[in-house]
């Protein structure tokens, strides 16, 4: 049994790889499109390595035009430290502010909202990854979704049924082509044809607890990834995960924060061929509980490294570092914003060290930026560029270190050829 066991462990490494080596094409490149090519990505056939940021309210706030210079404020801090990419969100589904607010009906003026955010996004020169729906209740997520197919007389069982369920399949398809096929009232451009858009994320941070194997998110991603391509094969895609790991190779669950599994594969879930980058996210402090800094840095240098190692001999897609922070009012732990700078300065060491190494790494988003005056958004991750002058510092440093990277790895390509 021994025997057998260890040749199943090896057919399965050889058809994951030989998965990879399908799935990893590269994407068509429009002109003035971030793109995939040869594993890393591409702007204008040069690299492109970035530091980013994190800002979910945008659209939100942005519906109220009395608010908008919030949203303006963000971006021009942000551009002046040098971030070039920014992650929001391009659903709100029911609920206060709603952008969906039942099953294909949309206020128009959060979607002008939105509108506005791609619109002086591009001003300022940033990048724009788009996410489609939540895994959690915040802003409606899947749990709407659900609520809603009950209420058109579907019999659900539970919020995983939105993975499964064909109604709601149905639902997330309209919105999915809702919001590509939306003509900016400001740019006058589909937003399937704008260059400020980076990609399309399918979620935030999929889940899913009848299956801890991965296998039901992976059809859902398999299916909703072809079909977002089948609308806009300009733009990337990607899933939005935070990276955990499944069972197509058991020997990397041990990774997970105490071995914990959540529904998903990071590594199935981005061999799908419509998947263009994978993901990850970490927040060591909410994943281990209790244990010791030196044992949660040691968690956070081991995640992200073996996730790099797997996107560039597995996967052979670029990584980005979507989502980490340091909250300074956590219930649990007192820390200062020198604390949450130290977090800060470690991971953008890590990303920088593995970005030098291939360009694989490809960039981080902070969690989050948040303009003057936005106290009751506050949860303890906010920055606040403007008035958090070491923190904005370490951030522009990145910017400029990532800035040079990129300029150099240019030039190595070119010596290549």
């Amino acid at each position: 049994m021994h025997g057998e066991s260890k040749m199943i462990r090896w057919l399965i490494w050889g058809l994951l790889l030989l998965i990879s080596t399908l799935s990893s094409s590269s994407s068509p490149v429009t002109a003035g499109f971030v793109g995939v090519e040869d594993g890393h990505f591409q702007l204008n056939g040069s690299p492109f390595l970035f530091n980013g940021f994190n800002s979910y309210w945008m659209m939100s706030v942005a519906a109220d035009p009395n608010q908008r210079h919030k949203v303006s404020q963000v971006f021009r801090d942000a551009a002046t430290a040098g971030l070039t990419v920014c992650r929001t969100w391009a659903f709100n589904d029911g609920g206060f502010h709603a952008l969906q607010i039942s099953p294909g009906v949309y206020d128009e003026s959060v979607f002008q909202g939105l509108d506005f955010v791609i619109f002086e996004a591009r001003k300022y020169g940033i990048r724009m990854i788009l996410s489609l729906v939540n895994n959690f209740k915040d802003y409606g997520g899947r749990a709407a979704y659900v609520r809603w197919a009950e209420a058109a007389g579907v019999q659900v069982q539970n919020e995983d049924d939105f993975y499964t369920n064909q109604l709601i399949r149905t639902y997330y398809k309209n919105h999915v082509q809702k919001v590509l096929r939306r003509k900016n009232t400001m740019s006058c451009l589909r937003y399937m044809d704008d260059p400020t858009i980076m990609g399309w994320e399918l979620m935030n941070e999929p889940r899913c607890q009848v299956d801890s194997s991965g296998n039901t998110v992976n059809r859902w991603v398999e299916e909703m990834g072809s079909y977002v391509k089948s609308i806009d094969r300009q733009h990337l895609v990607g899933i939005g995960m935070e990276g955990f790991y499944g069972d197509s190779i058991p020997t990397k669950i041990k990774a997970n924060p105490s071995s914990y599994k959540v529904g998903t594969d990071f590594i199935t879930n981005n061999l799908n061929k419509a998947i263009d980058y994978a993901t990850i996210h970490a927040y060591p402090d909410a994943w281990l509980p209790g244990k010791s800094e030196t044992t949660k840095m040691a968690f956070l240098e081991e995640w992200v490294a073996l996730h790099w190692t797997d996107s560039k001999t597995i996967l052979k897609k670029p990584l980005i570092f979507e989502e980490f922070g340091r909250s300074i009012r956590d219930q649990n732990q007192t820390y200062s914003v020198r604390d949450r700078d130290a977090f800060l300065s470690k991971v953008y060491s890590i990303i920088y060290n593995l970005a030098k190494n291939g360009a694989t790494m490809a960039g981080g988003l902070v969690w989050q930026v948040m303009a003057e005056g936005m106290e009751s958004y506050y949860d303890g991750y906010e920055i606040v560029l403007s008035q958090n002058p070491s923190t904005n510092a370490i951030i522009t440093q990145q910017s400029n270190k990532m800035a040079a990277l990129k300029t150099r790895t240019q030039h190595h390509l070119r010596s290549r050829y």
